[in-house]
């Protein structure tokens, strides 16, 4: 069997995930409890999947790891950055999505987890007040230091390999300006002249990851990697990149259901989306300027699959411009709740004649609990698409992401379709695994 040139996965590979909240300590108490065979990785499709490769008598499900070389859990590194010096331990048991049984028995891996100072703006997130913060006059500055916070990380843990995931809070939202984002050169000179303005901290995080030959995986909806200059960074280090926002809930519903209403042909008047969270994430998105970027991010899935372009009768009707039916999402932000986020779907529908009908979706969900295992996947397969000499946007990821990355300069639409997405991710794993990639994304 061709491995297709995928180097293998030798050594160890460090996971440095920027924020040590609830995700980011629930996916790596998991990860440390599922090595020790005390828990399983429910939920990760890197553990649990499997994938047909070959057609007829020759047909046969693999998992990935015995398609390509995937990373093992016991390899695994975790290192972090945060505002919050707390280590992972005791930010485990703050964010409280798991119990106390559930956390103790790898209590001392998690001490040894103590956040680096975090490259924080209080401008982007003001509802945060730590004071674990690195002291840098510019943009610049925050990128050599994080740069050295991975050399040192990768030196001090012999690790082989890097990657850099974002676990941390929503920045506030940055719109793409040309001036500044199209070209890495212009990047470049806005971080040295200090630019706040067009320059996020997370994307110092991305700049210093892909400079050290580490992908970069942005797991909220901020414009990080999203942008031209990153992409021609992710070219010129030749490094994978991610994002953006994980898919965990009301939009893995959404994308995996609205393909029921358009495969059926029924039409749809409009699509109401609210939720109810109370934890850090729920707290930094009730500040109106976060909550735009995430508000563009969960609107955007929608669009790409029931499109009123193509079936007027459909999905041209609804709004006041009746040009497109009516698509509203909400967060509000409700501390009993903390992790045990709530969304509620109210969908208007209609049918045969024209007559309306009415879809409810009320999902009790765990935040952090569906972001561990995506937080697990988009890492060992970023890691894995560097060893297959992959770079740039990796479209085949965008099943785990609630608005994928796409070329929106040369028109190109994102991809959001849940099992078109699911088709794009076989087919990446089948060709790096040196097989054909055999099926139609339609």
């Amino acid at each position: 069997m061709n491995q297709n040139n995928v180097k293998p996965a030798e050594g160890k590979l460090g996971i440095m995930v920027v924020g040590c909240g609830a995700v980011a300590t629930t996916f790596m108490t998991g990860v440390l409890m599922a090595r020790k065979g005390l828990t399983k990785p429910v939920g990760s499709m890197t553990q649990y999947d499997k994938i047909r490769i070959g057609k007829g008598e020759n047909k046969k499900y693999l998992p990935y790891s015995e398609i390509v070389p995937i990373a093992k859990l016991d390899d695994i590194v975790f290192g972090s950055w945060d505002v919050y010096p707390q280590n992972a331990y005791q930010a485990a048991m703050y964010a409280e999505v798991l119990k106390e049984k559930d956390i103790e028995p790898v209590r001392d891996e998690l001490e040894k987890i103590v956040p680096m100072k975090a490259a924080f703006d209080k401008n982007y997130a003001k509802r945060l007040d730590g004071d674990n913060v690195k002291d840098c006059k510019t943009r610049w500055e925050m990128v050599e230091a994080l740069r050295e916070d991975i050399r040192n990380f990768k030196k001090a843990n012999n690790c082989a390999r890097i990657v850099v995931l974002w676990a941390a809070s929503t920045e506030i939202y940055v719109p793409v300006c040309e001036e500044v984002h199209y070209k890495l050169s212009d990047l470049e000179a806005a971080m040295k002249a200090d630019d706040r303005e067009h320059i996020a901290p997370s994307m110092c995080y991305a700049y210093a990851a892909l400079t050290e030959g580490a992908p970069f995986i942005m797991g909220a909806p901020n414009t990080t990697v999203d942008i031209p200059a990153m992409w021609e960074l992710a070219e010129k280090t030749k490094m994978p990149i991610a994002g953006k926002d994980f898919k965990t809930g009301q939009t893995l519903v959404k994308s995996g259901f609205s393909p029921i209403i358009g495969t059926r042909c029924l039409g749809l008047s409009g699509w109401f989306s609210t939720n109810i969270l109370g934890n850090r994430d729920g707290l930094v998105l009730d500040e109106p300027a976060n909550f735009r970027t995430k508000e563009v991010s969960k609107l955007s899935t929608l669009e790409t699959i029931l499109k009123p372009d193509w079936q007027p009768d459909l999905y041209g009707h609804g709004n006041d411009e009746d040009t497109q039916y009516y698509h509203k999402v909400r967060i509000n932000y409700y501390p009993p709740r903390n992790d045990n986020k709530e969304g509620w779907d109210n969908i208007d529908i209609f049918g045969w004649m024209g007559y309306p009908m009415q879809i409810k979706i009320n999902f009790l969900c765990r935040d952090s609990i569906l972001a561990a295992p995506l937080c697990l996947d988009l890492c060992l397969l970023s890691d894995l698409a560097a060893r297959a000499g992959r770079y740039g946007t990796q479209r085949f990821l965008s099943f785990f992401l609630k608005s994928p990355m796409h070329d929106y300069t040369q028109g190109e639409e994102a991809v959001n379709h849940l099992y078109q997405q699911y088709t794009m991710l076989k087919n990446a794993i089948r060709e790096m695994g040196g097989y054909e990639a055999d099926e139609e994304i339609d």
